[in-house]
Formats: structure tokens, sequence, C-alpha cells
């Protein structure tokens, strides 16, 4: 399984530091880009599967297309 995990940066080296204790566990940091682009993709996957299940309308590809 894996967690994402939100820490306070103060508290981040002691969490940190008691997660590679556990041999169990295999924990390594996230960039701030890394943590950002994972928080869009679920944003985008929420808003996926709002549009499927018809609680939200999809915008025109070629609308999307011209505002790039």
């Amino acid at each position: 399984m894996r967690v994402l995990l939100d820490i306070k940066d103060s508290k981040a080296a002691m969490v940190m530091e008691l997660l590679q204790s556990l041999s169990f566990v295999k924990a390594k940091p996230l960039t701030d880009e890394s943590a950002l682009l994972i928080e869009e993709l679920k944003e985008a996957g929420d808003e996926m599967r709002l549009i499927r299940a018809g609680k939200k309308k999809a915008r025109n590809a070629e609308d999307f297309l011209k505002e790039l």
C-alpha cells in the first residue's frame, strides 16, 4: 500500500526518522514539484469521475486547445 502524508516542516525530520526505523516501510520525501503534480493529477481524476457521473459538464476539446 502507498500512503501520501502531508507533514508540517517542523515535524518532518522526526516522522521520516520514525518511518525509516521500521524495516517494513520504505519512505522517501517528495520534492515540492512532485507533490504538486500528484495533487493536480488527483484533482483531474476527481473531475473526470464527476464528468462521467454526469455531475459536471465536460469542456469542448477545441475550446480547451485554444486556451493553450
